[in-house]
Order: C-alpha cells, then structure tokens, then sequence
C-alpha cells in the first residue's frame, strides 16, 4: 500500500509540474526560478523522508532516489540560471 501511495505522489508530482509550468509566460519563467528552488528543496526533504522511512522496498528506495535526484537537479539548475540572470544587470566594467 505504501509503494502505491508513494507512486501516486511521484505521478501527481510530474503531472502538476507540467501543467502549472506550461501556464506560465516564458518571460515570468526566471523569476519564478527562485520561488521553485525553495520548493524543490522541500521536495528533496520529502524525497528523503519517503525513501528512507516510508519505503518497504527496493523499487520504492529506487524512486526515492530518483526523486531526490531530479529535485537536486531543478535545484542547481535553478541557481545557475538565477546566476545568469543577475549577471545580466550588472554594469560593464571598464566605462563602457
């Protein structure tokens, strides 16, 4: 029972994901960055949680790792593109 709930998590997940990302303008998609890493990392938490206490099985720890893995993954790339972004209002130096 607990893999089938954690599997339903896992798909709700994804499925939410993609429809709440596809609704927004691709010009508000950097600044809502900040906004997702804290909520990846409170998928990491999560992952954690559901891989080490709540898992019965070897696939149920698969997923759980997995999860913690593509939250890590929108974690880092979140910072580098929130990184690119502030580096392209900083002013030029030399004078020009």
């Amino acid at each position: 029972m607990n893999m089938l709930l954690l599997l339903f998590t896992f798909v709700l997940a994804i499925f939410l994901g993609f429809e709440l990302i596809s609704k927004v303008p691709s010009q508000l998609h950097t600044p809502l960055m900040s906004g997702s890493n804290a909520i990846s990392g409170i998928s990491i938490v999560g992952a954690l949680i559901a891989a080490g206490r709540y898992a019965d099985s070897t696939l149920g720890i698969v997923l759980g790792l997995v999860a913690v893995i593509c939250a890590s993954i929108n974690v880092f790339g979140g910072y580098v593109v929130t990184d690119r972004m502030l580096s392209m209002f900083k002013t030029k130096e030399g004078g020009k």
